[in-house]
């Protein structure tokens, strides 16, 4: 801890000036003395020197004690209110207040600046309130068009000048999640994000060609100024982009409509190439083969036509044009399958509530089978990824042939989870059916009445990537088909309910549009103007030079002086080695949690990827910085940027703390602790 100097010289000033003025006094009265007075003085100050040291000891003590204890009661206090009363004047809550210590006068400073910290507060929420009256039309304006950004089924990335996103919605998260190298880890927020530059995934010279194209449509007069390209990403994926300028309503200096930024709409287009080029090459095979086909078989029938063929060469040519057909059946039927099977590969996956998919496939099995249909069992939470659609085909196609083969009068759904998968049973009562019967419903193409499709029971099963069966009870006297389905990826977990604030995710920030593209160096621009990544790391022990290894990094960004709570990095690693007790009791992160995680070297490239183009923050920073120093050389990962430690800063601007620690920190600015000694609880806190 910081040594107060004047506190040093308080508790050390009353001894040395006991020991200048016995020496003075000595001094003094020495000169009055006549020699043998003086020789007589001197040998009874040496007799009792031994005594004298000890008073002069006793009392410099008790004196400095005395003067350090009013130091502190008079002087400390008031350098203790100073950095409170600093805090209070950052503080933006209204509740804080100080509490008086101290001194009568330091007690009274402290009532004064109370009231004055009421007086402001209450000055401010009446400041407040006329901002909130004078910006609510801009605000819900933001809102809707927040709204409407999260529900697009299109990926759009809005991003000013310099390329530094301003706004995205949930679709595009998804999109970069797909283009990142390390979904698992980072899930393509190392990519995207508030304040991110989209050059990470574009190339910067292909933008600013593109926002030429723009500008010469705009000098034209176009209606619609926009501009499309096709790229590939750094990760292999062909994107399709529109650009679309974001205009100031102000001009430039040659008159044209000034531009603030722009607008992309993404589309992955990287399937829907490749099944181009698959069908362009079924389609070019089919017509080289049947035009070869054709020939042989008109080549045939003429022959054929002819009157004086023989017996012999008509029954060659006649099998001339049976092979030929045959083998054009072949290959129109192989062109049929694999038509299929693109069909099945462009069914949409999505997000669907369990009960109501049951609660839809009773009413579409009692339409279409006349028979009652009922709930056994639903699981209420329960979210499923799935083509709703097909799935309901494939349940009404199943009850449709237990109706008519069978009989079946009363018909039941049920669905649980199992695991990490959902089961969904088709229960009925009645005749049970072979296991052949089984497997020719699953496998034929369904058919509905007059109509039919070319999928079958199978392919839906196949495409939600899960599995179907049939099963007997026998205790009940029922039978039931059972069907194994993904489960909804986008569930919140507890981490994510404790990170979040407000229902709709952080996905814009409108005042990185004044951002211009910065040239100065980090060092040369104001703390609030930088992006910052606040992160932590859970370890196997305390002594990176002894082998003990990170089990656990967690991240969050600080954009524009807001906390992007939805931008996270929070990842589990393997250390390969086991983890020390003491540190067990700390994190509670247990050996089985960490099996089968990624190891180190998997994980922070994406860790790196995250803190791109800002500043690190760590609380005693130099221990977790120490872990990552270590893996250089075995990565080729290095952390360049700079790092700020909240525990050297607190020493710094609030000397006369008692504590540094972070629970200390977070008590003095009454922030709330949430998942203390996990990675990304403490980079929150």
């Amino acid at each position: 801890m910081k040594v107060d100097r004047r506190e040093l010289i308080a508790t050390l000033a009353p001894g040395l000036l006991l020991a200048i003025i016995a020496a003075g006094v000595v001094l003094l009265l020495a000169g009055t003395l006549e020699p043998a007075e003086r020789a007589a003085f001197t040998a009874m100050l040496e007799s009792r020197g031994a005594l004298l040291l000890f008073a002069w000891l006793v009392l410099s003590g008790a004196m400095g004690a005395l003067l350090r204890s009013a130091y502190r009661h008079w002087v400390g206090s008031a350098a203790r209110l100073a950095e409170q009363a600093g805090v209070l004047v950052a503080a933006a809550d209204a509740a804080r207040e100080i509490e008086p210590a101290g001194s009568a006068e330091t007690r009274a400073l402290a009532g004064l600046f109370n009231q004055l910290a009421r007086q402001r507060s209450a000055l401010r929420s009446d400041v407040a309130a006329q901002i909130r009256q004078a910006s609510l039309g801009i605000e819900q304006e933001r809102n809707r068009l927040a709204a409407l950004m999260a529900e697009l089924t299109q990926s759009v990335v809005v991003c000013n000048l310099d390329g530094r996103i301003l706004l995205y919605n949930s679709r595009a998260r998804l999109q970069f999640k797909a283009l990142s190298h390390a979904p698992q880890q980072a899930g393509g927020a190392e990519l995207i994000g508030i304040g991110r530059s989209i050059y990470g995934v574009f190339d910067r010279n292909l933008v600013a060609h593109a926002l030429e194209n723009i500008r010469n449509r705009m000098a034209r007069g176009a209606a619609s100024p926009s501009t499309q390209f096709v790229t590939a990403t750094p990760a292999g994926q062909l994107l399709r982009v529109q650009m679309a300028p974001v205009q100031t309503g102000e001009a430039s200096a040659d008159g044209a409509a000034d531009i603030g930024g722009f607008v992309m709409m993404l589309d992955n287009v990287t399937r829907s190439f490749e099944e181009e080029a698959i069908r362009d090459r079924l389609l070019h095979g089919l017509s080289e083969g049947s035009r070869s086909s054709l020939a042989n078989m008109q080549a045939a029938v003429d022959m054929l036509a002819l009157p004086d063929v023989e017996p012999e060469m008509r029954d060659r040519f006649l099998g001339v044009v049976r092979e030929e057909v045959a083998a054009m059946s072949a290959r129109i039927a192989g062109l049929a399958q694999r038509a299929v099977q693109g069909l099945k590969a462009r069914w949409p996956l999505e997000d669907m509530l369990g009960s109501d998919l049951v609660a839809a496939a009773i009413r579409q099995i009692e339409r279409c089978c006349g028979r009652p249909a009922s709930v056994d069992e639903v699981d209420p939470a329960l979210w499923l990824r799935v083509d709703s659609f097909s799935l309901l085909q494939a349940l009404s196609y199943l009850a449709s042939r237990l109706v008519d083969e069978f009989d079946v009068r009363f018909l039941q759904l049920r669905l649980k989870a199992a695991g990490e998968r959902a089961q969904l049973d088709l229960i009925w009562s009645g005749h049970a059916m072979s296991n052949e019967t089984v497997m020719s419903w699953e496998r034929e193409p369904m058919r509905f009445e007059a109509e039919s499709t070319p999928l079958s029971v199978r392919d839906v099963v196949e495409r939600h990537g899960g599995e179907m069966w049939f099963e007997r009870e026998r205790v009940r006297h029922q039978a039931f088909f059972r069907f194994l389905l993904p489960v909804a990826s986008g569930q919140e977990s507890p981490e994510e309910e404790m990170v979040q604030s407000g229902s709709r995710p952080e996905y814009y920030d409108f005042d990185l549009f004044g951002a211009r593209p910065e040239s100065s160096e980090l060092d040369d621009r104001p703390l609030s103007s930088l992006a910052y990544t606040v992160f932590d790391t859970e370890t196997t022990g305390l002594s990176p030079a002894s082998g003990d290894e990170i089990i656990q990094i967690g991240a969050v960004r600080i954009v524009n002086g807001r906390l992007l709570r939805h931008e996270r990095f929070e990842q589990l690693v393997d250390p390969g080695r086991m983890i020390g007790d003491a540190s067990l009791r700390i994190h509670g992160i247990t050996q089985d949690m960490v099996a089968g995680k990624p190891r180190i070297d998997q994980v922070l490239p994406a860790f790196h990827a995250f803190a791109q183009d800002t500043v690190l923050v760590a609380h005693n920073a130099a221990f977790d910085l120490k872990f990552l120093q270590l893996k250089e050389a075995d990565t080729g990962i290095v952390f360049r940027q700079p790092v700020l430690d909240t525990l050297l800063l607190s020493a710094l601007v609030h000397p006369n703390q008692r504590s540094h620690e972070l629970e200390a920190i977070a008590e003095r600015f009454e922030i709330t602790l949430l998942g203390r000694h996990t990675a990304l609880g403490d980079a929150l806190v």
